[in-house]
């Protein structure tokens, strides 16, 4: 099954954080905090302004993205979590930088 967002939503998998501390302490699932880091799985096609133009959205598929703790739904495609949220839920894009 494909899902494809409307309008400048956002289709995005939670990348899963360490569960092991830098010290060495595991954190167990129910102490853990759902990660507000994800990538981009799938872009709408962007909004509409007044004058009817579109304005295609600044992120794009594979984008690795940081979002609100409370933003987007939930949904399951396929037995897998999605978030689906609007652009301007996402906080900024991360960036790797090959130094």
């Amino acid at each position: 099954m494909s899902f494809r967002p409307l309008h400048d939503r956002v289709l995005i998998r939670r990348i899963e954080q360490e569960s092991k501390t830098k010290g060495g302490i595991i954190i167990p699932d129910t102490a853990k905090e759902k990660p507000q880091e994800g990538e981009v799985v799938a872009v709408g096609p962007g909004t509409r302004d007044e004058q009817g133009r579109l304005h295609a959205p600044d992120v794009k598929a594979g984008d690795r993205v940081m979002f609100g703790k409370w933003s987007g739904s939930e949904i399951k495609i396929d037995g897998a979590e999605f978030l689906v949220m609007k652009e301007s839920d996402i906080i900024g894009v991360l960036e790797t930088s090959l130094a």
